[in-house]
């Protein structure tokens, strides 16, 4: 009997911005919103499973532009019981992960959001890059 293998690929189809911010969550929104003019909220908890460790749940804001059709998620990277969603990026504090941004450049985003002041630095990755990428297909 011939065996068959099906390898499905998941599709890392966004941007993804590193923030590095020592203020709580609710505060670094307050700021981006600002600088970004959009209006994350705060959503339900983002529930990663993990086979040693059990359930770690981020903190995690959304907001939908609806005029540009744009999604906007800020995700932190340390869970509840100090957990990383992506460990390889351990310097970085929250995730902005943008889904069909086909209007605004990722580099004026990245400078609006180093201007804002609870922010000490913030990059740009390449999604397909990281090991852990599967923890932001949402």
């Amino acid at each position: 009997m011939a065996k068959h293998k099906l390898s499905l690929d998941d599709e890392f189809d966004f941007q993804l911005i590193g923030i590095c911010s020592s203020h709580s969550d609710y505060r670094l929104c307050w700021g981006i919103n600002n600088a970004l003019h959009i209006n994350l909220t705060k959503g339900e908890d983002y529930s990663v499973m993990a086979k040693k460790d059990g359930e770690h749940l981020h903190s995690f804001y959304e907001y939908y532009d609806k005029e540009e059709h744009i999604e906007y998620y800020l995700i932190k990277n340390v869970s509840s019981n100090y957990q990383r969603l992506i460990p390889e990026k351990d310097q970085v504090d929250y995730f902005l992960v943008i889904k069909n941004n086909f209007v605004r450049e990722i580099n004026d985003i990245l400078i609006q959001l180093k201007e804002i002041e609870s922010i000490l630095t913030a990059f740009i990755f390449d999604p397909g890059e990281l090991k852990s990428k599967s923890n932001l297909v949402f």
